[in-house]
């Protein structure tokens, strides 16, 4: 329990009076001495409690704010300690620090000896620092990664379509080849198949010239057209039997003169006309080449030649050079 019993004076010394003033009219001087009791500590210390507790709050916060300083600059990835300057925080009078030691801060770096504060500044960056560029490698390295890809994806693309391009030109070289081929083996096909039909076959005459075609237009001709062909040669020239056959008719025809008519054997027709003589008759046989006449000039002609006409088996008059050609006579 606190005394209330007042505090015990001094004496007064000379010149000063009980009262507090000195005699001759100036003010005493207190010879009072402080003495602390119960009630006077516990008002200090209650003072310097409120104080601890008024720092011990702005520590917290100060932690707070320079946790949320950090967590910025870590976030943004750009920035670093050493790039920032040194944040100050003004503290309340009365807070700055008393006997029981420095007012706490709110950054791990404050409240530090400086050096400490520096290195500490100077690790954290060089940390960020380190992981940007550590980030910034792994994103090269992807993006390198990346292109990479779409290059060798390029290539493949590439390689495929020139593949199915050399192939579609190698497929259409064949198929020309083929094709060449088989043309070249119908072309030989076809010199065999008409060398063999020669040999069956043969020229109305020979040592001539071809001096009117087949529908040619004139008024020499009935019809206003020649059915035949004409092989101007001099008189006397053998005719010959183009294949082998029967003699059908042979004798005076009127304007055609002498004629001749050979039915082959497969039904075609083949006239002679305008012969000086005919060497076969009616019913006879002959083979390809066999003489049946001579030419000359009987009928109504112009000049010695050989008037020849050829009948398909069903009627139909055709040219005589085209058919002589298709059985590989050379006219």
């Amino acid at each position: 329990m606190a005394s209330n019993t007042p505090a015990p004076q001094a004496p007064a010394g000379p010149g000063y009076s009980h009262s507090g003033f000195r005699e001759d009219g100036g003010p005493e001087r207190s010879t009072d001495e402080w003495n602390p009791s119960a009630e006077t500590i516990g008002a200090s210390r209650g003072k310097h409690r409120v104080l601890r507790q008024q720092r011990r709050a702005f520590a917290r916060s100060s932690t707070v704010l320079g946790v949320g300083v950090i967590a910025a600059v870590g976030a943004g990835g750009i920035a670093t300690a050493q790039d920032k300057a040194p944040i100050t925080i003004s503290l309340p009078d009365g807070l700055g620090g008393d006997d029981e030691g420095p007012a706490p801060v709110g950054l791990a770096t404050m409240g530090a000896p400086g050096a400490q504060a520096e290195e500490a500044d100077a690790a954290a960056g060089d940390a960020l620092r380190s992981r940007i560029l550590q980030q910034a490698e792994q994103q090269q390295a992807t993006a390198d990664a990346e292109r990479r890809a779409a290059a060798e994806k390029a290539a493949a693309e590439q390689a495929a379509e020139d593949a199915k391009q050399a192939a579609t030109d190698a497929k259409k070289k064949a198929d020309e080849a083929k094709k060449k081929a088989a043309e070249e083996a119908k072309k030989k096909a076809e010199a065999e198949r008409l060398a063999k039909l020669a040999k069956s076959y043969s020229a109305p005459t020979s040592n001539y010239r071809i001096t009117s075609t087949y529908g040619q237009s004139g008024s020499m001709w009935s019809s206003g057209q020649h059915t035949g062909v004409d092989f101007a040669a001099s008189a006397g020239t053998p005719t010959k039997a183009v294949g082998a056959g029967t003699i059908k008719s042979a004798g005076m025809a009127g304007a055609y003169g002498l004629q001749t008519i050979l039915e082959l054997n497969d039904g075609t027709e083949v006239m002679y006309a305008h012969q000086s003589s005919i060497t076969v008759s009616v019913g006879q046989k002959v083979a390809a080449g066999d003489m049946i006449g001579r030419v000359g000039a009987t009928g109504n002609v112009t000049g010695d030649h050989l008037h020849m006409e050829v009948r398909t088996p069903g009627g139909s008059v055709i040219d005589p050079l085209a058919w002589l050609r298709s059985k590989g006579v050379p006219v």
